[in-house]
């Protein structure tokens, strides 16, 4: 039984924390020994039953360990993991039970699913990608690696969002538009048409800023 460690412990890994506990099947296959991160006092003040075990430059051997990124700021989490995984890291994906995946979803490796994400049909999620609570996702929607979607996000049908992007709570999305790679759409944004690879967009409808 492989160990199973929680990179960050800022406040999205104290939530990926409570979601882990709540999927038991998971835990029965792993031991589960802390959070990964550079600051050892991160949760002295926090009521959690557990602890920093390690900084990320004293990983734990990989052959036996694995790994559930609770990290949501999409450059930080794709400087500290995509050398882990170059290196052969295990990312777990984390699905909460009350999830809804439907018919023909694909998951990439390390995907977070937290507590009532749905996702309809026919839809592609990459690898890292994090989706908050009550977002969902409509038919053929894709969404590629590293990016993290904030709680009550809506991206209805064959919406694309680039790698790398970001979206904050409670953005909406028109059928069809595509968020560029590394793209910043605001909290409460909503998109009627494509924002461009980096673009920063924000308001109703959004626009560049």
């Amino acid at each position: 039984m492989k160990d199973l460690y929680i990179l960050g412990a800022g406040g999205f890994g104290r939530e990926v924390y409570g979601w882990l506990l709540d999927e038991q099947k998971l835990l029965s296959q792993y031991r589960l020994r802390g959070f990964i991160d550079d600051a050892p006092a991160a949760l002295d003040e926090t009521p959690i039953d557990a602890e920093v075990v390690a900084p990320f430059s004293a990983l734990p051997d990989f052959a036996h360990a694995a790994f559930i990124c609770g990290i949501g700021n999409v450059e930080l989490k794709r400087k500290l993991c995509e050398p882990m995984r170059a290196k052969g890291a295990e990312f777990l994906s984390l699905i909460h039970p009350t999830a809804l995946v439907g018919r023909n979803v694909r998951l990439g490796q390390g995907v977070v699913l937290c507590p009532r994400v749905t996702l309809t049909c026919d839809i592609e999620l990459g690898d890292l990608v994090m989706l908050n609570c009550h977002t969902s996702a409509g038919h053929d929607v894709v969404i590629e690696d590293w990016v993290t979607v904030s709680a009550h996000c809506d991206l209805t049908g064959g919406t694309q969002v680039g790698e790398a992007a970001f979206l904050g709570s409670g953005v909406r999305v028109i059928p069809g538009k595509r968020i560029g790679a590394q793209a910043t759409v605001g909290a409460g944004s909503v998109v009627i048409r494509n924002v461009p690879e980096g673009g920063r967009v924000f308001g109703n409808p959004a626009r560049s800023f």
